[in-house]
């Protein structure tokens, strides 16, 4: 039957019709259902039970198509709508299904649909009832590519990189909680990949779709974390003029990342505790509580038991957060990841670039899994990107070398590395002198701190909300 008018319903990237299979062994229910679509601009096919639908399906699977989506009767001879919605279960990639039910079926139909159609439709089908229904399955459809494809963009960016099995026991742990909603404790050196492991949990989760927010708790002062944790209304405190969003309900719906958990003063853990247990939170300077649907990740390179045997951190508010722990392997613990490592950092690099990135000869990769990487794979990474740049096609164990004279650590990333070198007194003016001499002051003072923030800002009585800011600055991080 051609088409007669319609909305003209297209695949967007192949101009072809949109295909439905309408399944029915009612001739005239058929003949019904395709006037109606092809009328809307569909392309219609037709089966008389389940069993033929199936044939069908499998003889135009073998010209590459399919239809995007089925109507199916409940009740037919050889195979009814419900085994087939069953056998369609069992394909990769099938199309939404919609039940078609008499009267008496609807019981059936909306168990069919707790099974995994999408809708149903009751005799006689109503036709804009009909047309609605198809649409409505195409978006959905649309939606899932959509989101497949964002998952799939997404997980390349914070893809976890390595064949070892240390890394195989952290990625089987992984998809073992992602769906689980309940909080994780993500623990591991500096520079070993924390955040990576909790954008995974996030983005293998049910919750992928939401939004997710990474909070850095030892960069934020004291006297802000309350605010920025929870938000405020307007007047609240000086310099509040108008009202703000929290973290934790700028998280609703997603997952909230809590990095540096062990720098959280005692006066917000108290808050944040509450917070997890009741899920709601009250911004500051409000009265009203607000409900939030989260998750809570969150991350240290601390040894939180122990805080909790000094009083810096909360014994309950570890237990809390502590309900499924993650420990993120160290580089010095998985060396046969490093030759891996270091060559998908280099294909990051000609992604990025636009360039073919260099590759790694032998004796390189000689130096680079023999060497310690107390930074990890951070530093690992930062190592890579600076070859990179004395290297011509291959790098060398002698543009490594040049490079690892420098310092053991190297914790600077590609494009922040100190212009002047090791000298700044080959600086022109007093202020690249300066901001020169105050880089290498602090990148000296981390490395001989092993990376860690905390015991750097202790050894040098500043804050550590300050030392991050001159690390942001440096971009030592």
């Amino acid at each position: 039957m051609g088409k007669q008018s319609g909305t003209g319903q297209s695949d967007s990237k192949s101009g072809e019709p949109v295909t439905v299979l309408v399944v029915d062994d009612d001739a005239d229910i058929c003949v019904a259902v395709e006037m109606s679509l092809t009328y809307e601009g569909f392309e219609v096919w037709t089966a008389p039970n389940g069993k033929q639908a199936l044939a069908r399906l499998d003889k135009e699977e073998e010209n590459g198509r399919a239809p995007a989506v089925i109507l199916t009767d409940v009740k037919m001879p050889e195979m009814d709508g419900l085994t087939l919605l069953g056998e369609l279960r069992e394909r990769e990639h099938a199309p939404p299904v919609i039940m078609i039910s008499g009267h008496g079926d609807i019981d059936t139909a909306v168990e069919a649909v707790k099974l995994g159609a999408i809708d149903f439709l009751q005799k006689p089908i109503d036709q804009n009832r009909l047309v609605v229904s198809v649409q409505n399955a195409l978006r959905q459809t649309r939606l899932a590519a959509e989101n497949t494809g964002l998952r799939r963009q997404l997980s390349g960016k914070w893809e976890l990189v390595g064949a070892s099995a240390p890394m195989a026991q952290l990625r089987e742990s992984i998809a073992r909680v992602a769906d689980a909603d309940i909080p994780v404790l993500i623990t591991g050196e500096n520079g070993t990949g924390k955040e990576v492991v909790a954008r995974n949990l996030h983005l293998s989760s049910s919750r992928a779709g939401g939004p997710f927010v990474a909070v850095n708790c030892a960069a934020i002062p004291n006297e802000l974390i309350e605010s920025e944790l929870f938000g405020h209304e307007r007047g609240s405190f000086t310099g509040a003029h108008d009202r703000r969003i929290g973290h934790f309900e700028a998280a609703h719906a997603g997952t909230l990342f809590l990095d540096e958990i062990g720098d959280m003063p005692l006066a917000a853990q108290a808050k944040v505790l509450r917070a997890l247990e009741t899920r709601e939170i009250t911004r500051v300077g409000g009265t009203r509580p607000l409900a939030v649907d989260i998750r809570v990740l969150a991350a240290t390179n601390t040894d939180l038991p122990a805080a909790v045997e000094e009083k810096t951190f909360r014994m309950d508010l570890l237990y809390r957060l502590n309900v499924v722990p993650l420990r993120v392997p160290a580089l010095r613990e998985r060396p046969t990841d490093i030759p891996i490592l270091a060559a998908h950092f280099l294909d990051e690099i000609g992604r990025r670039t636009g360039r073919r990135a260099p590759t790694i000869d032998a004796d390189a990769v000689g130096v680079l899994t023999a060497h310690p990487f107390p930074g990890n794979v951070r530093q690992l990474k930062n190592l890579v990107e600076a070859a990179h740049v004395f290297a011509d096609d291959t790098i060398t164990r002698d543009d490594l070398a040049r490079i690892l004279e420098v310092g053991p650590a190297l914790s600077v990333p590609e494009g922040t590395a100190l212009p002047l070198g090791e000298d700044p007194f080959q600086a022109e003016t007093f202020e690249t002198f300066k901001n020169e001499s105050e880089a290498l002051f602090f990148r000296r003072k981390l490395e001989a701190n092993g990376g860690n923030v905390k015991r750097t800002a202790e050894n040098l009585g500043m804050q550590r909300s300050h030392l991050y800011k001159k690390l942001d600055r440096y971009g030592l991080k």
